[in-house]
Order: structure tokens, then C-alpha cells, then sequence
């Protein structure tokens, strides 16, 4: 199936599934071409100054605090819409205080985490595993409990280590390597992390993690297990993910958006829906997926 120009193949989606008002992707060359024609800022790679101490942001009238190291620039822009009253997500009760979200390459900065997890059930962090001394060491600085670091299940699946016995905070991190590590073994963890039968993750993130092609396969193919899990059905509110990032290569943007569209049906969120600092020309943009398996009604 060629994804350049899949109108003809996609499926017919309740308006109880997705009730958000924004056109669906159809060709990955017209999508490319919309966005790449704006009049977007030069932004070098888009990073935060690294050589700065700490960052100190404001979002949702909450001051953050912490080492900056390597922080990219769309992230707190992305982080205080996010978590904004006024974001479609939460006043369409797609996420909400019961959602569980996870996000993928949460960095050290953990800000993603720090805005959004008090508007919700369960926020679960995950990167490398040696990003995890100077998350830390943000979200305690911003008073935030993160419990772990814990290392993912591997390929090899074995049970998943047994609860802390004190009040699990809001917010965790866990180590996951989409090359290395798999997510079968989540839904019980979150299961017990939780004290619930929840077993699916409803919100899956992701802040600017695809920049070259060699991470296109494993984050897709991540994204895939994750929306796979325990708990997703085609007819009980399938995971969704939101993945927000710089226009910088187009050839690595469509890569990704040929990979991407082989498995989730995908949508643009309109500019009139994102805060000023994501609007078009902003350099930036935001999409949304739901796997395709996951709408065949």
C-alpha cells in the first residue's frame, strides 16, 4: 500500500471515538509541502542554551526550576499547552483525571511530566536509563516524588518487581529503550503502580523525538506495542498519541509520516487550536495517531 495517498483505504471513525474537529492526513506530499512552505524561523538544532545552570519557565502560572543541560525549545511551549485548561484534549475529556499517559523521550528536564501530571491519574516518564539522575534531581526540585528509576522489562519478559509499599506519587519514571526494551509486561505494572485493573496507557507523548531516520523504525514500532497493549479495543477508547515536533529536515518527516500512516490513521492539529508559541511559522507542529486496527468498525 502505497501511504503517500491513502484516502481510499482509510476507514470510517464514530464521532464518539475522536470527537475532535480537525482533517485527517491523507498524502504525506501534500502534508510535507503545507508545512514546509511556511515561512518557518531558523532555529539551528533547537536547543535551550545548554550552558545556562538552570532553566527557569513559567507554565500554567506555575514556576519551574532545573538544570538545563539539553533541553529543545518546543518543550515548554509544548508543555504549557499541554496542560493548559483551554487545551481541546481535557475540555473534550480525552485526557482527564483518571487518563494514564506515557511519554517517550521524556529528556532530563521532566517538564512534560511536571506540568501535566497534576491534571491527571498517572503520568509515566520514560527515556534511557541514564537520563535518569538529573530527572530526578529536577523533579525534586520542583517538589514532585518520582519513584524508581526502574529498569523496563527486556525482550526476555520476566514479572515485573513488586510495588513500593509507600504512596506511589503521580508521576515516574521508567527506563525504555525502543531498540531494546519491549511493553508487554506494562499493563501489569500499571496495574499494581495504580492499585486498579487498568491496564492500558490512554495518552501516549512524545516532544520532538524524531530528528534523524535511524529512530523512525524503533519509535514507531514503539508506538505500536504501546497503543497494543492490555485494555485497547476498537470500540473502548483506543490510545491515542501526540507527537509534536521542529520542522527541521523535510526528508525525515516524511519518512517518518510514510512509517507512521502504515499503522495509525493521523491528523494535524489545526493552528487555531495550538497556543501562540506552536501557531504556523512558529517552526513547530503537532500531530495526533490512533492505530488503525483500533478503527475498523
Amino acid at each position: 500500500m502505497n501511504y503517500r495517498d491513502c484516502g481510499a483505504q482509510a476507514s470510517t471513525m464514530a464521532s464518539q471515538e475522536f470527537p475532535l474537529q480537525m482533517d485527517e492526513v491523507i498524502d504525506v506530499d501534500e502534508e510535507s509541502f503545507l508545512i514546509f512552505t511556511q515561512s518557518l524561523p531558523s532555529q539551528n538544532l533547537g536547543f535551550v542554551d545548554p550552558r545556562l545552570p538552570f532553566l527557569e519557565i513559567e507554565i500554567d502560572l506555575a514556576e519551574l526550576r532545573g538544570q538545563a543541560v539539553v533541553v529543545w525549545k518546543i518543550t515548554p511551549l509544548f508543555a504549557d499547552w499541554i496542560a493548559s485548561p483551554q487545551n481541546f484534549f481535557l475540555r473534550n475529556a480525552v485526557i482527564d483525571a483518571q487518563s494514564t499517559v506515557l511519554e517517550l523521550g521524556c529528556g532530563v528536564s521532566g517538564i512534560v511530566g511536571l506540568a501535566l501530571a497534576p491534571r491527571i491519574g498517572s503520568y509515566l516518564a520514560t527515556d534511557q536509563d541514564y537520563v535518569s539522575k538529573i530527572l530526578r534531581l529536577n523533579l525534586e526540585s520542583n517538589m514532585i516524588n518520582i519513584e524508581g528509576p526502574k529498569k523496563h522489562q527486556s525482550k526476555t519478559k520476566t514479572t515485573p518487581t513488586s510495588p513500593s509499599s509507600h504512596k506511589a506519587s503521580k508521576l515516574k519514571f521508567l527506563a525504555l529503550d525502543w531498540e531494546t526494551d519491549a511493553v508487554e509486561s506494562l499493563p501489569a505494572l500499571l496495574a499494581h503502580e495504580k492499585d486498579s485493573k487498568k491496564t492500558k496507557v490512554d495518552v501516549v507523548l512524545a516532544c520532538d523525538c524524531i530528528y534523524n531516520e535511524s529512530l523512525i523504525r524503533p519509535f514507531t514500532r514503539t508506538c505500536e506495542d504501546l497503543c497494543r497493549l492490555a485494555g485497547a479495543t476498537p470500540t473502548n477508547n483506543p490510545t491515542i498519541c501526540i507527537i509534536a515536533q521542529q520542522l527541521r529536515s523535510p526528508d525525515v518527516f516524511e519518512a517518518w509520516l510514510i512509517a507512521f500512516m502504515r499503522s495509525f490513521r493521523v491528523w494535524r492539529v489545526p493552528y487555531n487550536l495550538l497556543s501562540e508559541g506552536l501557531k504556523e511559522n512558529s517552526g513547530y507542529v503537532v500531530h495526533v495517531g490512533i492505530l488503525r486496527s483500533n478503527l475498523e468498525i
